[in-house]
């Protein structure tokens, strides 16, 4: 089994390499190019839908090496398969045409309801933490919980995708989590499909990463966060309920860089639809960290989330679970004020902090 998985990366690996350069002079023929504004780093026209060779690296490698196997879950794959096509397909318009955010949020929840009730992939039930054997039988409720947990996580790593590799970047530290957590579960669905995606995602960050000669657009931020919120379904489809932070650990900085988007705008009092430029990548940049360190650092970051996940998979007591999950919160919110991603005056923990340390040294 692991020299198909082997061949399944190298295959997606060399597929991207190969078909990224050509997708770009496509980009540029078909006029999908990024051009700079006041809200973007880049200085000059570049192409975008480099998302698509991630996409058919992707689906070429799976169909080299899935009749091969026969111990996956055939219809969960297909679950991916099927509704990454939409959101591609509804991606690559956007890099084209710049369709309205309306139209594609349309387009990712057609994808999630195939997903979910065509394929039926959602979370069924809730394990709790009390008691011997209690749980809760979701039914029809867990198709809107994954129907939302699959648009959010799609949306989520869309707003991050603002430097070069940043996204593409993530999404591999986040898929290779994955895939660590899937060798440990034995779970031969996602330790495939996760292969898959680092090989295509890998062979696509040569051309992506710092100075990028290509993006992935939204043809590519929106596969991917797809890809991982199905990902991250299959992979705690029946969890225990305090098990449920292990994929929001894992989608750390997506998730975390959209929540303090949200509050950013709450206490600016400005709508949550309307773009700013504060989110994680622009508030380091602005501490003065190059473009390259500003990526490298957000990996780093990544990478921490991604150990927290692993860490949390094979914590048992639930007391320090949540002693892991607290500290990681002030460690958010002590790094969120330090940056300034809520507000450049209101830091209320470190004030605190400050002010106790002061007290403390008299």
């Amino acid at each position: 089994m692991i020299y198909l998985y082997s061949l399944a990366f190298v295959a997606a690996l060399i597929i991207a390499l190969v078909l990224t350069p050509a997708v770009k002079h496509f980009a540029v023929w078909v006029g999908a190019v990024d051009a700079p504004n006041h809200r973007k780093v880049h200085t000059r026209i570049m192409p975008r839908l480099g998302g698509l060779a991630i996409f058919i690296a992707f689906i070429a490698a799976f169909f080299m090496i899935s009749p091969v196997l026969d111990n996956y879950k055939q219809n969960a794959a297909w679950a991916l398969v099927v509704g990454g096509s939409i959101v591609v397909l509804v991606g690559a318009l956007d890099d084209r045409f710049q369709l309205s955010p309306k139209v594609k949020l349309l387009g990712q929840l057609i994808a999630a309801v195939i997903a979910v009730i065509g394929f039926d992939l959602r979370v069924d039930l809730v394990n709790l933490p009390f008691g011997d054997a209690m749980s809760i039988s979701m039914e029809w409720l867990s198709i809107a919980v994954t129907i939302f947990w699959i648009v959010g996580v799609t949306n989520a790593l869309n707003l991050i995708d603002g430097l070069d590799g940043l996204a593409a970047g993530v999404s591999a530290i986040a898929i290779a989590t994955m895939l660590v957590l899937a060798i440990m579960m034995g779970n031969v669905t996602v330790i495939l499909l996760s292969t898959i995606l680092l090989g295509s995602i890998i062979g696509f960050l040569f051309f992506n990463f710092h100075p990028a000669k290509i993006f992935m657009g939204d043809s590519g931020a929106l596969f991917l966060g797809f890809s991982l919120a199905v990902l991250s379904v299959l992979g705690f489809k029946q969890a225990v309920f305090v098990s449920y932070i292990v994929p929001l650990a894992m989608l750390g900085v997506p998730l975390s860089d959209t929540f303090f988007a949200i509050v950013r705008r709450l206490v600016n009092r400005t709508p949550i639809s309307v773009a700013d430029k504060s989110h994680l990548h622009h508030c380091i940049l602005q501490l003065g960290f190059s473009h390259r360190m500003t990526v490298l650092m957000i990996y780093a970051i990544a990478v921490f989330f991604g150990g927290v996940a692993v860490l949390l998979s094979q914590t048992t007591a639930l007391w320090l679970t949540v002693l892991i999950v607290a500290v990681l919160l002030v460690v958010l919110e002590i790094g969120a004020e330090a940056i300034g991603i809520i507000s450049k005056g209101k830091k209320p923990v470190l004030h605190f902090l400050r002010t106790f340390g002061t007290r403390m040294l008299k």
